[in-house]
C-alpha cells in the first residue's frame, strides 16, 4: 500500500470537508449568476456591512421580505461566508489529519483564493467597477474547480491506487498519454470557455456593439471546439480506459452535462435575442413573449453559468484521475525495462 494511502486510515474527515466544501461552492456561484442576470450588484451599497449592519446581524425579517435584488445579493454575501468558514474548516482538518505537505499547501491556495474572491466582490460593490465584477466571475469558477480538486485529492481512489496505473503491464497502451493529455486541454478550454463568459456578462453598455458580436463568436467557436473534445474523450475511454471507473463515470457525465449545457445555450439565446433571422424558417416566431428579466429568462441563463462551472469542476476531476490512474511514458518505460531485465 503506499504511502498516501496510509492518510485514509488515520481520519476521513479532508474528504468530508472537502466534498461538503465543493458542494455549498456551487450554490453560491448559482446564486452569484443570479446576481448579474438580474443586476443586483449594487442593491446593497457597502461593504462588508448590509446597509450599515454586521454581515450576520442584519435583520432577516427586512432580508426575506425586502427587495429581490436585496435578497439575492445579501444571500450571496452569507453564503460566501459561509463557504468562507468552511474553507477554514478544510485547511484545519488538512494540517491536523493529513501528513502530506503538499495538500497543506494546497489548502492554504485555497483559503488564499476564497479571501481574494470575497475582496474583489467587497471592491466591486465600493467602487461600482463592472471590470472587478468581471474578474470575479473568473476566480469563482478558479475556486470550484480548485474544490473539486480537493474531493479528489482527499478521496480514496487518490489514496488507495499508486501514481501509476492499476492495471497490469498487457493493458498499458500509448493511448492513456493519448487521453492524459486529452483530459488536461479539455479542462483548461472549459476554464477559457468560462472567461469568455464572464466578458460577454459583464461587456459595459457603452462599448462598441462589435465587442459583443466578437466575444459572441468565439463563444460559439469554443463551445462547437469543446463539444468535439468531449466526444473524443468519452469515445478514448471507452475505447481503452473502460475497465477504470473512475474515468469511464466521469467521462459520461461530462458527456451529458455538455449536452444540456448546448440546450441552456440555445434557451438563453432565445430568452434574451428571440429567434434568430437564419432560423426563422423552422422556428416559429411570435408564439411566445420574451419578457424581460422575468422568472424563466432569469433561471435559464444562470442555470447556463452554473452549468459551466461544474462541467469545468467535473472535468479537472477527470484530468486530474488521468493523470493519476495512467501510466505516463516515464511509468510504461519502467514497466518495459523491468520486463526486459526478467526476461534477460
Amino acid at each position: 500500500m503506499s504511502s498516501d494511502a496510509s492518510q485514509l486510515r488515520h481520519s476521513p474527515w479532508p474528504h468530508r470537508w472537502a466534498v461538503v466544501l465543493a458542494c455549498a461552492t456551487f450554490p453560491l456561484l448559482w446564486v452569484g449568476g443570479l446576481v448579474t442576470t438580474t443586476d443586483a450588484g449594487m442593491a446593497v451599497p457597502d461593504w462588508p456591512n448590509t446597509y450599515g449592519y454586521n454581515l450576520f446581524l442584519y435583520p432577516w425579517q427586512t432580508w426575506l421580505a425586502g427587495p429581490w435584488d436585496l435578497f439575492v445579493e445579501h444571500g450571496h454575501r452569507l453564503l460566501a461566508a459561509a463557504v468562507g468558514m468552511l474553507t477554514i474548516g478544510l485547511l484545519a482538518s488538512l494540517w491536523r489529519c493529513d501528513k502530506r505537505r503538499w495538500i497543506r499547501h494546497l489548502g492554504i491556495v485555497a483559503l488564499a483564493l476564497v479571501i481574494l474572491q470575497g475582496v474583489l466582490g467587497g471592491m466591486r460593490v465600493l467602487l461600482n467597477e463592472r471590470t472587478l465584477a468581471m474578474f470575479h466571475g473568473c476566480t469563482g469558477p478558479a475556486f470550484f474547480a480548485l474544490a473539486a480538486a480537493l474531493v479528489v485529492f482527499t478521496s480514496r481512489t487518490w489514496l488507495e491506487i499508486p501514481s501509476s496505473s492499476p492495471r497490469g503491464a498487457e493493458g498499458r497502451s500509448s493511448h492513456d498519454g493519448h487521453v492524459r493529455r486529452l483530459a488536461v486541454v479539455t479542462a483548461t478550454l472549459f476554464y477559457l470557455q468560462l472567461v469568455l463568459g464572464a466578458v460577454l456578462r459583464h461587456v459595459p453598455s457603452t462599448a462598441d456593439p462589435a465587442v459583443f458580436a466578437m466575444a459572441v463568436k468565439f463563444h460559439l467557436a469554443l463551445a462547437a471546439v469543446l463539444t468535439f473534445h468531449v466526444g473524443w474523450l468519452l469515445w478514448s475511454v471507452q475505447r481503452s480506459c473502460r475497465a477504470v471507473r473512475p474515468l469511464r463515470g466521469l467521462a459520461w457525465l461530462l458527456a451529458g452535462l455538455i449536452v444540456a449545457q448546448i440546450a441552456l445555450g440555445g434557451a438563453t439565446w432565445l430568452m434574451k435575442y428571440s429567434v434568430p433571422r437564419w432560423a426563422s424558417g423552422w422556428l416559429p416566431i411570435g408564439s411566445y413573449t420574451i419578457q424581460a428579466d422575468g422568472w424563466l429568462q432569469t433561471h435559464i441563463v444562470t442555470a447556463h453559468v452554473a452549468l459551466g462551472s461544474l462541467l469545468l469542476g467535473t472535468s479537472v476531476a477527470l484530468a486530474l484521475y488521468a493523470l493519476r490512474l495512467l501510466p505516463g511514458p516515464a511509468t510504461s518505460l519502467t514497466a518495459a525495462n523491468r520486463a526486459a531485465e526478467v526476461a534477460g
